[in-house]
């Protein structure tokens, strides 16, 4: 059983799964991160032993450079915690209004306020934080890390994903620096910045590492990035450094359950990327969509490793029809991929636009077979299979 928590640092907190984030001290701060038992090839020159100083550098992080005149080799170890979190801390901003209920009323108390963490992405005012920390906040106020405060102009959030983009009339603001591609790795040291449980404690920087990568978990609808650390309410919507002072993932999720520890989650740059590229691109996100309703097995339901095929439980799409799909059929792989979870299904989909075609690989009245199917809008779909849903929970 679990639940959503919308992270603002209201009143009461859930007890089961989250929507908070931010991560408490795992390792001493200002410690810099080590490597034990990283194999290089090496060379032993009249008894001393050489190493090529590219794999040093690799294996150990930092940098390096050869002064061919001195003929010496300066070798640069990894940024200090301290040097990091002075030089990104002000990318982030603080997020904070009124919190209206599930009706959309405001309470009229001037102290029942809700707050949250964002990033920013655009010197010209644009920031990244969660879908759920900017749904239903009246009247939200950014404070950035030099105090000043500012209106949210533009607002543009996608649930799905729990990623927001918002706007504010502010320049020469400094961004924070996304991986390209990065090559996380578990054990590996991470910093959040955010602003836990009271909006006085803002931009708190704490430190973890990374304890599990492409985590499925339930309500989120793509793979995450799983932290070792203490979440607290209010960093939702916070960025996820590495020690290079990339963001590698924006805070967003953990178990809170008496008894469980250190069990966040942060979604990953990849799929942030994703929303912001198709945002500033099309002012949405194009969402390709199979138009099925889809059940996955009980071995992916309780996380054990599986192959199995989704079963098609509801066919929503036109082309999904005219491709001849049918309830019963058996989804094994997407464009050649194997595919066992709705989460492998939307990361996959990512890589597609609707109207794009792909080729399924199904089992339909017990013959394998190749369906070609040209993807249809999620939004298109959204509204009728949660109509759908309802009905057969009601029967």
């Amino acid at each position: 059983m679990s639940e959503r928590m919308n992270g603002l640092g209201k009143k009461s907190i859930a007890m089961m799964m989250a929507m908070v984030l931010s991560i408490s001290l795992a390792t001493t701060a200002g410690a810099a991160e080590s490597t034990v038992g990283v194999g290089m090839k090496a060379k032993v020159v009249d008894g001393q032993v050489y190493v090529s100083s590219a794999d040093l550098v690799k294996a150990l992080g930092g940098s390096g450079q050869y002064d061919a005149k001195t003929g010496t080799y300066l070798y640069k170890g990894n940024e200090m915690i301290p040097k990091i979190i002075e030089r990104v801390s002000p990318s982030v901003v603080s997020i904070i209004g009124k919190a209206s209920d599930e009706h959309g009323d405001v309470s009229s108390d001037e102290n029942d306020l809700a707050h949250g963490t964002g990033v920013i992405i655009r010197s010209n005012g644009w920031i990244v934080t969660n879908a759920h920390v900017v749904d239903d906040l009246d009247s939200p106020l950014v404070v950035t890390s030099d105090g000043n405060t500012y209106n949210i102009t533009k607002t543009y959030s996608d649930p799905i994903s729990d990623i927001a983009l918002i706007k504010i009339n502010a320049k020469s603001l400094k961004p924070a620096t996304f991986a390209k591609a990065p090559k996380t790795s578990v054990g590996e040291t991470v910093i959040a910045i955010g602003t836990p449980v009271t909006f006085a404690l803002r931009n708190t920087a704490t430190v973890g590492v990374i304890s599990g990568l492409n985590r499925e978990v339930e309500e989120a609808n793509y793979r995450l990035i799983q932290t070792d650390a203490a979440i607290n309410p209010g960093n939702s919507g916070g960025p996820l450094f590495n020690m290079k002072g990339e963001v590698i993932g924006i805070n967003s999720m953990k178990y809170t359950e008496i008894g469980i520890d250190n069990t966040g989650f942060s979604i990953p740059v990849e799929t942030v990327q994703y929303v912001i590229d198709q945002y500033f691109k099309y002012g949405k996100v194009k969402r390709a969509s199979l138009g099925l309703l889809l059940e996955e097995s009980w071995s992916s339901v309780v996380g054990m490793p599986t192959v199995e095929p989704l079963t098609v439980n509801g066919v929503f799409s036109e082309a999904a029809k005219k491709a001849k799909i049918q309830e019963g059929d058996l989804l094994y792989s997407i464009g050649g991929t194997r595919v066992s979870s709705p989460a492998d299904i939307n990361e996959l989909l990512k890589a597609y636009l609707p109207g794009q075609k792909v080729k399924l690989m199904m089992q339909s009245d017990g013959d394998i077979v190749i369906r070609t199917l040209v993807l249809g809008d999620r939004a298109d779909f959204e509204a009728e299979i949660e109509a759908f849903l309802t009905e057969d929970e009601d029967q």
